[in-house]
């Protein structure tokens, strides 16, 4: 019976396993806190870029305002130093009171030949009336003095008391020798009509060409008029040498003195310089010993020059000659025909300064009648962004603040160096 009713009992079965369930949406919060960081962190990074380039942008801002103010303040450092110079010619010439001239005819000139035939009395005379000795201010001394040196004739050894170099006269010209003359008043006779040059600092031809009416109107000799007039009226003697660029460097003249006369005499070995072209320690550097005891300046145009010694960074003589050959078979200082002619055609002084491209940029801001590299040097640097093509002088001072100290240009700095 027992077994009967539990035949009948239903039988048990084990519970099915529970159904799996999605887990709670609390579950996925981590994903979420990991999606809004990475997004949170991309808008950091852009806040980040966006902050760079902002503090770029005002970085090269205060470059630009800091270019701008160097160059700004460059360019009132070269209008100072240009005033200085118009202030330093403008008080010499006011101080030494050129003369009135009055002309000196065909009678007078052939009285001067004639007394070159009678002695050396008659020629102590002509160099008398000339004005160009230097004199005691005693007239009789001075004329025994000057008779005593026309006795001594063609010697290379005797220095007469003028802007005249006798020896350097006598081995340009060699037909002096036989005038019967001293080569003085040879020069004052016909030497100075045929614009033959008196001495190497002082160009006979050039400073006619520049001062033509003047002579004109006196009938002078070029050394005459500067000696009685040119020197005192600020007058340049030579290419080479620049009056007022001397004189703003403050040479101690003495009374009556010009200032090429105090060059020669101790303005050199104070290492002054003639001319804005020529730098006396680049010069002396690089002629090394042999310029030794004489005037930079003397020495380069007596053989400097011949010998390829540079006078400045910025000029290559044997690049000028090479590139005009025309200049070359003259047989002339590449410098002093630059000078003279050469930037006015459109020559470039050497591989650094390109002065077709620097006439271009400057336009009409260059003065008339101004070398372009000497107002490069004078200020031109600070007025234009590209002195060459290629050359962006803002970058190239902003890598190399040094330049700035040692007050030199940037071309001139980068020649110095080489282009390096």
């Amino acid at each position: 019976m027992s077994q009967a009713r539990a035949a009948r009992r239903p039988r048990r079965t084990a519970a099915p396993p529970p159904e799996p369930q999605t887990p709670p949406l609390v579950a996925d919060e981590p994903l979420f806190r990991v999606v809004d960081k990475m997004r949170a962190a991309a808008a950091k990074l852009v806040g980040l870029k966006r902050a760079v380039h902002d503090a770029q942008v005002r970085e090269a801002l205060t470059r630009t305002e800091l270019s701008t103010a160097l160059n700004e303040s460059l360019a009132a450092r070269a209008d100072l130093e240009a005033r200085l110079r118009r202030a330093a010619l403008d008080t010499y010439v006011r101080q030494a009171q050129a003369p009135r001239m009055r002309r000196l005819g065909r009678s007078s000139r052939a009285l001067e030949k004639l007394l070159a035939r009678l002695g050396s009395l008659g020629q102590a005379a002509v160099i008398a009336r000339s004005g160009v000795w230097r004199g005691t201010g005693r007239a009789v001394f001075d004329l025994r003095h000057m008779a005593a040196y026309a006795r001594r004739r063609a010697n290379p050894a005797v220095a007469p008391e003028a802007f005249f170099d006798q020896a350097w006269y006598l081995g340009a010209n060699a037909d002096v020798a036989e005038a019967g003359v001293a080569p003085l008043v040879h020069y004052l006779v016909s030497g100075g009509f045929e614009d033959r040059s008196p001495h190497p600092l002082f160009d006979a031809a050039w400073y006619r060409r520049e001062n033509a009416a003047e002579l004109a109107a006196t009938g002078l000799t070029p050394l005459e008029h500067y000696v009685r007039a040119g020197a005192a009226g600020g007058l340049s003697p030579h290419p080479l040498f620049d009056v007022a660029h001397y004189l703003a460097q403050g040479p101690a003249l003495a009374p009556g003195e010009a200032p090429a006369g105090h060059y020669l005499r101790e303005g050199w070995a104070q290492g002054l310089s003639p001319h804005p072209l020529f730098d006396p320690a680049w010069y002396a550097h690089h002629a090394g010993p042999d310029v030794e005891g004489a005037p930079f300046l003397t020495h380069y145009l007596t053989r400097g020059w011949r010998e390829g010694v540079s006078p400045h960074p910025l000029v290559d003589l044997g690049w000028y000659l090479e590139h005009n050959p025309d200049v070359a078979a003259l047989d002339i200082d590449p410098l002093t025909h630059f000078l003279a002619s050469g930037a006015a055609e459109g020559r470039s002084p050497g591989p650094w300064f390109d002065v077709p491209h620097y006439l271009e940029v400057r336009g009409d801001a260059l003065a008339s009648g101004a070398n372009p590299v000497v107002d490069y040097l004078q200020g031109g640097a600070w007025a234009i962004a590209e002195p060459r093509p290629g050359f962006p002088s803002a970058a190239y001072i902003a890598s190399r603040p040094d330049l700035v100290r040692e007050g030199i240009t940037p071309l001139e700095h980068w020649a110095r160096r080489r282009g390096r």
